[in-house]
Order: C-alpha cells, then structure tokens, then sequence
C-alpha cells in the first residue's frame, strides 16, 4: 500500500469547517495566552508563596495539564478515528470552556490544579483537528495545512496575552472568563458549521490497547522513516517547553516586567510565528523540502535559545523573537513527514501518538526548565543565571537535530512512502 497516495478525502469541505477547525486553535492558543501574564499573580494570590517557590508551583500545573494530555491524546486520536473527528473536536472545546471558569472561580491551589486536569484532557484538540486536515488535504499539501494550524496558534499568542496583560489590571481571574467566553463561542459556532471529514467506510474499531500512549507510539514502529523523526520531535517539543513554563518567570527575574509587558513581548514573538507559518511555510518547504525545512527550524530555534540566555538588553529580546520566528518551519515539517507515511485511515491514531510525544515533552519540559529557573535564580543559588533553562533548551534542540540527521542518514527518514 502506498500510504503517500492515500490522500484527501472526495468530500468538498466548507470553507466554515476549515475556520472552524482553525478558530479552535487560535481559541486554544487564546485561552492560554489570556491567562500567561497573571498565572505568576495568581499562584502568589492562592499560595501567598514567594515567587521562587512559584515558580516551582507553575511547573507542577503544566505538568498535570501534560499528564492528562499525555493520557488522553492517543484516546482521543482512537476515538476520532472510530467515532469521526468532529464529535471529539466540539466535545474538546466543550471542556476547554469549563476548564477556564474553574481557574476563574479557584479560591485555592487544588482547583487551580483540578481545572489544568481537565484542559490537559481537552488539551488534545489538535489531534483530531490535525486528523481533520489530513482527512482533506493532499499529502504533499500537508506541511503548509499543518503550518496554518501553528499559524492560528501563533496569532493566538499575538492576540492573548495582550488582552490577558490588559485584562488583568481588572483582577487576577477577569482574563480566565473571557478565554471560558471565547471557547463556549466558538463550540457553538462549530456545531452548526463543522461537517464530518471521515466518512463511515474509513473508520477503524476502537482497541483500548492502541488507545494508550504506549500502544499509540508502538504503532510508529511499522511504518518506515517514522520512529527517528518522531524522536527528533519528541526532543524539539521538550526544549521548546521553555517558552510556556519559564517565559513569565523569567522575564520577571531578569527585567522584573509588568503583566502588560509580559503580555505584549508573547504578542510580539506571536506576529511573526504566526507570519512565518501562514505566509512561509508553505512556501519555503515547495522551495527546499521538508526535510531541509526541518534543518531550518532546529538552526533557528538553537540560535534563539542561546540568544535569550545571555542576551542583558530589552532591545537584543526584540531581535531575537523576530528572527527566531523561523524555529516554527520544524514542528509541521516533521508532522508532515510522519504523515506521508500513514495510512489514511490511521491519521487519527498518528496524530494521537504526536499527541503522546507532545505530552510526554509537556511533563518533562516544564519540570526541567521551571526547576532549573527556580535553582539558578533562588535564594542560595550556587549563582545567580536566569538564562539557564534557555540553555538546556538549545542542547536538547540539538541533540534533536542529530537524531533527525542521523535517521536520515540510516535511510530512516529518506523521502520514500511506506508500502
């Protein structure tokens, strides 16, 4: 079977699927970026902690939500793939509306933790909404559907935390309604516009034993030049954990910012994350190929990480976040590459697996970088270097990138379909 032709589905699909599909990642990718700016505020206001032991507690919520996440998105790809993508899809943004009023309502550390429980188990949206695009898109197509999708997420953060940063002088808990406002939105807007892209034919039955994360990253051992990219993915996605679990932290650490600012630098970095996934992705992979376009995000993303580590000036953060827009070529390049090489009625299950990576990355990075913040910036710190956890970063980005050349070399990753 040649899994490369096995493409899009026949089905002409509405334009208002696609902004659906794509209103659920920039609503995602919203809600977070609401509430990045006044976690640290938060955590203080429930805990009365110092911002070290913060620090500290803000890893430990996105390792729940990570747990979860890594549980319940190969669930999630299996179900899809049985039951179609948009009852799961409308289903996880049910539970990401939820999830903010918990965090809105929390009087104490337990519901903050109860409510990032629940949106790690939402948080596997983009597994049926990745499994959605391959149901409708050509596979040499993929990398730049794939890029949309990173687009939408990266306008989110252009457009969340600067309403987070403005929304929070109002109070701690004003932006966590808004972002529960904007996910009960948009599900309604879904269920009258998503259409079902996996027709009954296609649909697979449910295995609980490949509906696990051990089952689901099993699976990629049967379908060639799978298993090395999904490794070189799984170490990117952990060094990339920086920016989610340290950022605030961090830029309070070394510039001691405001919310607003915070909210305005995740906004500044998210125009051109977003630019470079809309307008270049799909371009620069036509030119030079996924595999080189891969090599492109690993250079830049290294480059940053370093950049932001030893980088003293407010100026120099700027520079960087704009050049270092071009890190976001890796993740749908790699995506793209797996997804040429699985059969279509398996995207579901794939995605879940991509889904596993990102959960298994999202509880080892967060620890890893806040911990590794937290030590090099405390009281009693062997030395005092908040550019620390950036620099692990860029190690493991590159040991990612030695994995992905290495697989590439073996023949692992080489440009043929699985039969």
């Amino acid at each position: 079977m040649n899994t490369r032709s096995g493409g899009a589905s026949d089905k002409k699909v509405s334009p208002h699927a696609h902004l659906f599909v794509l209103a659920s990642m920039l609503i995602d990718s919203i809600g977070f970026g609401i509430i990045i700016p006044v976690v640290p505020e938060l955590i203080l206001e429930v805990s009365g902690r110092p911002l070290a032991e913060a620090t500290r507690i803000g890893g430990l919520l996105l390792l729940v939500f990570a747990l979860m996440q890594f549980f319940c998105g190969p669930l999630v790809g299996n179900l899809s793939d049985r039951f179609g993508r948009r009852p799961v899809l409308l289903l996880s943004m049910f539970c990401f509306g939820l999830d903010y009023l918990a965090m809105a309502l929390a009087p104490t550390l337990a519901w903050l933790f109860v409510g990032r429980a629940l949106a790690g188990a939402a948080g596997a949206i983009f597994v049926p909404a990745n499994a959605f695009l391959a149901d409708v898109t050509p596979p040499e197509k993929r990398a730049q559907a794939f890029g949309m999708l990173g687009a939408a997420f990266g306008l989110g953060f252009i457009i969340g935390p600067a309403i987070g940063g403005a929304l929070g002088q109002f109070g701690t808990r004003a932006p966590f309604y808004a972002a529960a406002a904007l996910a009960l939105v948009n599900l309604v807007y879904g269920y009258f516009v998503l259409p079902e892209s996996l027709p009954p034919e296609r649909r697979r039955a449910f295995e609980w034993k490949r509906a696990n994360p051990l089952g689901s990253l099993l699976t990629l051992r049967k379908y060639p030049g799978v298993l090395g990219v999904a490794a070189a993915l799984l170490l990117w996605q952990i060094a990339h954990q920086v920016y989610p679990s340290t950022w605030a932290f961090f830029a309070i650490a070394r510039f001691d910012w405001s919310p607003a600012m915070i909210g305005a630098t995740l906004a500044y970095s998210g125009v051109f994350m977003a630019l470079t996934q809309a307008l270049l992705t799909g371009r620069i992979v036509a030119k030079v190929g996924e595999k080189k376009a891969a090599y492109l995000g690993f250079a830049f993303g290294i480059l940053a990480y370093v950049g932001y580590a030893f980088a003293g000036r407010e100026w120099i953060f700027f520079a960087i976040m704009t050049f270092g827009a071009l890190q976001s070529l890796a993740y749908p390049s790699l995506n793209a590459l797996m997804s040429q090489r699985v059969a279509k009625e398996e995207q579901g299950e794939l995605q879940g697996a991509v889904g596993s990576l990102y959960g298994l990355a999202s509880i080892a990075g967060p620890l890893l970088m806040s911990q590794t913040l937290a030590h090099f910036t405390e009281e009693g710190a062997p030395f005092r270097f908040p550019g620390a956890a950036f620099l692990l970063a860029a190690a493991l980005a590159l040991l990612g990138a030695a994995i992905f050349s290495s697989s590439l070399r073996g023949g692992e990753g080489a440009g043929k379909s699985a039969s």
